[in-house]
């Protein structure tokens, strides 16, 4: 049993870790995007999100406190996951390639001013990639959230938050740690608060 409990310190002290190094490295990038939101939510624009698996997860999380609630009282914003819709997603994996499955759905929804965040832990799934280039070329802002070294994913994005660690569970919790710091500065910043 004591080999338990210092197995939950541990990861528990590891996420408490990543998340200082955050503090100390990224609160300008963090701080960008909370702009970028904001100024296309202002004008009209919405913000698309995709990801795999937990960074599927966490593209609906964010969509969600957006077009729902973060912890204000007020109108919707217009957000969506792509990683939601199966029938489309398999579509497009059957009849064209897995690789084009975001950014198909890009070209359909993405409009200039709008902002695609593209979520990936490596920085290198293929089908984000392809969808934040497509988002770009369209006129969209675009943001990578990644981890490790930002993969390609960084490169190909107007802005990247690379969290600053290695090991994909800690660059998940940072992830929607993240998430829910730009759903609150965007309240904030649209609907007053601060």
């Amino acid at each position: 049993m004591d080999w338990i409990k210092r197995e939950i310190g541990e990861q528990i002290r590891e996420s408490i870790e990543v998340k200082r190094r955050i503090v100390e490295r990224m609160v300008d990038q963090i701080a960008e995007a909370a702009d970028m939101l904001v100024q296309s939510l202002r004008k009209g624009g919405k913000v698309i999100l995709f990801g795999n698996g937990g960074s599927a997860a966490d593209a609906q999380h964010i969509a969600a406190e957006l077009v729902g609630r973060f912890k204000m009282e007020r109108r919707a914003l217009p957000a969506i996951a792509l990683n939601t819709n199966s029938s489309v997603i398999t579509a497009i994996g059957n009849d064209y390639d897995f690789t084009l499955s975001f950014s198909r759905q890009v070209e359909a929804l993405v409009k200039e001013g709008d902002v695609a965040v593209g979520i990936s832990t490596s920085g290198n799934s293929s089908n984000v990639i392809y969808a934040l280039k497509r988002a770009s070329e369209l006129g969209a802002k675009t943001i990578a959230l990644t981890g490790k070294t930002g993969g390609m994913l960084a490169s190909v994005a107007d802005l990247a938050i690379i969290v600053p660690s290695d090991d994909t569970p800690r660059i998940q919790e940072a992830h929607i740690t993240i998430g829910h710091v730009l759903c609150d500065l965007v309240e904030k910043m649209l609907f007053g608060g601060e």
